[in-house]
């Protein structure tokens, strides 16, 4: 048999497909459910529709990606913050056993998929080309919240996440998102310049420092595509990169993929707008946002390698290393 991620993208599609299909049977839903793709990224996203009009998402995870635990863990906090009233969360739904974290085996894959049912949320996704002024100013007051909240929850002691430090980032060993020297389109004369820039992220890091008034759980991918507007609220989707790393990281999250437009500065200090409604930004944390741009900007084009069969990264490609060049070179300028 050959293996799952070795097989051509559409076969793949169609055995995940498959796989949502049969995970629909764990949940209390009607006859006639069906399943339709929303999107391929770290995982595999699925509209549910029952034929009463009800509305669901279903998300397949990447295999080897999160334990059952660290999903649990996920589900934990956007539960609270949700419960709390932090920001508007998805609401996970309970399967037939009463878990949330759902296992589906297949005989053509290695491992069962881990899957999660979600109640469907209203709203839609900002473009980058829309007015983000209300968007980035109300996203920043939710991240305060969210970090307000972060401090003062009583996690579960089984609760474990990913870290999202520097190694874990950028590193040479086993970053999460893969190795960013193994980026689409990198020869000898691009490394170099990355490599100057990782480097000086390093010192400055090392030098802001992982204290706890800097560094604790956070969402880790507030981007647009994890965003919901609908009308004045604005909701939080997608945790399931969140973990522990630097609180001024999820002021870089929601330019990433535009981190070269001009109006990228205003929408940062719209956010530092809102964000200053619940908590203090220092100094140091505001001196240090364009490194946790930066940082990100790397991070993904480590992350576009790693994910290349799927559309929208393989859309990206040697582009977005070609487009980090200047970048690299302004942050260098800046800061070196």
């Amino acid at each position: 048999m050959t293996a799952f991620n070795l097989l051509a993208h559409d076969e793949q599609m169609r055995i995940l497909h498959d796989l949502a299909l049969r995970a629909l049977a764990l949940y209390p839903l009607p006859p006639g459910t069906t399943a339709k793709l929303l999107n391929l990224s770290e995982n595999a996203t699925y509209r549910i529709d029952a034929p009463d009009g009800r509305r669901w998402a279903l998300r397949v995870h990447r295999d080897g990606y999160q334990s059952d635990m660290a999903i649990a863990s996920e589900l934990a906090w956007a539960v609270d913050l949700r419960r709390s009233g932090i920001a508007v969360t998805p609401n996970p739904i309970h399967g037939r056993d009463g878990a949330l974290v759902q296992s589906v085996p297949d005989a053509r894959m290695a491992s069962p998929r881990r899957v999660v049912l979600f109640d469907w949320e209203t709203g839609a996704e900002p473009g980058i080309t829309d007015n983000l002024t209300h968007s980035f100013a109300a996203l920043g007051e939710i991240a305060a919240r969210m970090h307000v909240h972060a401090r003062r929850w009583q996690r579960p002691q089984w609760f474990t996440r990913h870290t999202w430090n520097f190694d874990t980032a950028l590193g040479e060993d086993r970053p999460h998102w893969g190795r960013w020297r193994d980026g689409i389109g990198m020869d000898g004369e691009k490394r170099r310049l990355f490599q100057r820039t990782v480097d000086l992220i390093g010192r400055r890091l090392a030098a802001y420092g992982m204290g706890r008034e800097r560094f604790g759980l956070i969402h880790s991918d507030l981007r647009l595509a994890n965003l919901l507007i609908d009308g004045s609220t604005v909701k939080v989707i997608d945790f399931d990169d969140c973990g522990f790393s630097w609180y001024m990281y999820d002021a870089a999250t929601p330019v990433s993929f535009y981190e070269h437009e001009p109006q990228v500065p205003e929408l940062i200090e719209h956010w530092k707008a809102g964000y200053r409604k619940v908590l203090p930004l220092s100094q140091e944390d505001e001196a240090e946002i364009p490194t946790f741009v930066m940082l990100r900007r790397i991070l993904l084009v480590a992350w576009i390698a790693s994910h290349i069969e799927a559309e929208f990264p393989k859309s990206l490609g040697a582009g977005y290393t070609d487009g980090t060049l200047p970048l690299c070179e302004d942050y260098m300028r800046r800061f070196g």
